[in-house]
């Protein structure tokens, strides 16, 4: 290898992070993704060599740029975004499937502030892009796959809809369109076959904006369906230059674990492959858990494990589910302590007061320690309203809940003294396969002692928490809760394991 080629590993952002979307300026990348029914909305990340990402923000981070009713069901919420720079202004438009439906909001910093949105009600469909030709015109794109021009600036769709490619014949779920005029053509990239296994990336190109697109005879230029693969359901990709002029795309692809079906559990995440050139048409791949770019790497990000709750904010990777208000959730009560103000009576409720922050490795390890004297709450793993482990104090006892489906039992309990409490969960990755229907991790529970040691009370299988059995978009989200009253959390750790 030569020595100005770097070696990384995939996904360069684990995790929930799905429907990836990148733009270049200057020697600078800026990324973002899907958030679905969290608040803040649409995690943004920079980087200078397509590799180390570093969160700088959440472009929705106010009340009035991102409206989460409470009875909004999980897995809606904001559906992916497309992030571009023209003129000097960052873009970035989106879908809000539970309230203002398409929006756009720029800036000139792409760390923030945003603008309010601008919202387009005569766009249709979902998945957003924007492209703007020679002459300034803005063009948008959307799921199915149609097009209009629009005004930025107004929201103001300027002619009606009108279908452009879709894909395969008979292909499903033809969306994540994405235009851009490369060399001699206008390239129109779409994401085909569905989110799951069937997941892949095909292309067509044409003189136009507009068409008429002709299909690549390769399609799909990228997919994993029905391959003995590591990296699975890869799709919804976004085309961007190296710092070598090389050419690469940024996609979304699973991690699944365990036996049969295979279950993945952190969501869908963002992915990194190299794309060449052959009679004007891209060759993506191969996408492999560890490639190389032919340039050199910058440091890896120092990422916060722990957080002491010091700060008047919470750091951007915080999340909340559906909104964030300052009489339920807030550092500045109880000084150096995150209280949390309960709503709902548990994790099963919609308006359930939970913050969390979102697993990124197969196997880690979090603690927190929660003054529950004037509370009910504690320590989850969240995939959805049905799907939920976690541990719960109160005055005097603790108690580990799993929620499946329609069935919630409480499969351990346990008294404890007075006073503040360590609360901790261990997921460990099963890299065993004890027969077909081995899990793909496990998630324990337990209890700090005393004199430091740590009690485990109950280990849990962690196929229930995926989206394979609970169905929908997002992927594990490990948090602290309030079920009733006042909960205060002095910190919170979370380390990843050597699995």
């Amino acid at each position: 290898m030569s020595p100005n080629h770097s070696t990384f590993a995939n996904p360069v952002i684990a995790g929930f992070h799905p429907d990836p979307s990148v733009c270049r300026v200057g020697d600078d990348y800026y990324l973002v993704c899907s958030s679905f029914e969290y608040f803040p909305g649409v995690p943004i990340f920079h980087s200078r060599d397509l590799v180390r990402w570093t969160q700088i923000g959440n472009v929705l981070d106010r009340p009035e740029q991102l409206r989460l009713p409470l009875d909004s069901p999980s897995s809606a919420g904001v559906y992916a975004p497309t992030l571009r720079h023209h003129d000097g202004r960052f873009y970035l438009i989106t879908t809000n499937v539970s309230g203002d439906g398409n929006l756009l909001v720029t800036a000139t910093d792409p760390a923030g502030p945003w603008s309010d949105p601008v919202l387009l009600p005569d766009l249709p469909g979902i998945d957003p892009d924007l492209a703007w030709d020679e002459d300034g015109t803005c063009w948008s794109t959307v799921a199915g796959v149609s097009q209009v021009r629009i005004d930025p600036h107004t929201g103001q769709v300027l002619d009606a809809p009108r279908r452009i490619w879709s894909g395969a014949p008979g292909a499903k779920a033809p969306e994540a369109p994405h235009l851009y005029r490369i060399g001699e053509y206008w390239y129109l990239l779409i994401a085909e076959g569905g989110t799951e296994r069937g997941h892949g990336v095909s292309i067509a190109r044409g003189p136009t904006p507009s068409g008429p697109f002709e299909a690549c005879p390769a399609n799909p230029v990228l997919t994993h369906r029905g391959a003995d693969h590591p990296i699975q359901n890869t799709g919804h990709g976004d085309l961007v230059q190296g710092p070598d002029g090389s050419w690469w795309m940024v996609l979304l692809g699973v991690r699944p674990g365990g036996g049969t079906p295979g279950w993945h559990v952190l969501g869908r995440e963002t992915f990194l492959a190299p794309v060449t050139w052959v009679d004007d048409w891209p060759v993506v791949g191969p996408l492999e858990p560890e490639a190389t770019v032919p340039w050199p790497l910058g440091p890896a990000p120092t990422e916060a494990r722990r957080d002491d709750f010091d700060l008047p904010v919470l750091p951007p990777a915080w999340i909340s589910l559906r909104d964030r208000r300052e009489q339920h959730c807030t550092t500045e009560e109880r000084a150096g302590w995150l209280t949390l103000r309960a709503r709902g009576e548990s994790l099963d409720a919609l308006d359930v007061v939970f913050v969390g922050r979102r697993q990124r490795h197969p196997s880690c390890r979090v603690r927190t320690l929660v003054d529950a004297s004037r509370g009910t709450g504690g320590l989850a793993v969240r995939l959805d309203e049905e799907h939920h482990y976690e541990i719960e104090a109160t005055v005097g006892e603790v108690w580990v809940v799993a929620r499946v489906g329609s069935l919630k039992t409480v499969v351990a309990s346990r008294a404890v003294p007075a006073g503040p409490l360590v609360l901790g969960v261990d997921v460990l990755e099963e890299k065993n396969l004890r027969d077909p229907r081995t899990g793909p991790d496990t998630v324990s529970f337990g209890i700090g002692e005393p004199d430091g040691t740590f009690t485990t009370l109950a280990t849990l299988d962690g196929r229930y928490l995926s989206t394979e059995v609970a169905g929908g978009f997002t992927g594990r989200v490990i948090g602290l809760y309030a079920a009733a009253g006042a909960v205060h959390f002095d910190w919170s750790d979370y380390e990843p394991l050597d699995s």
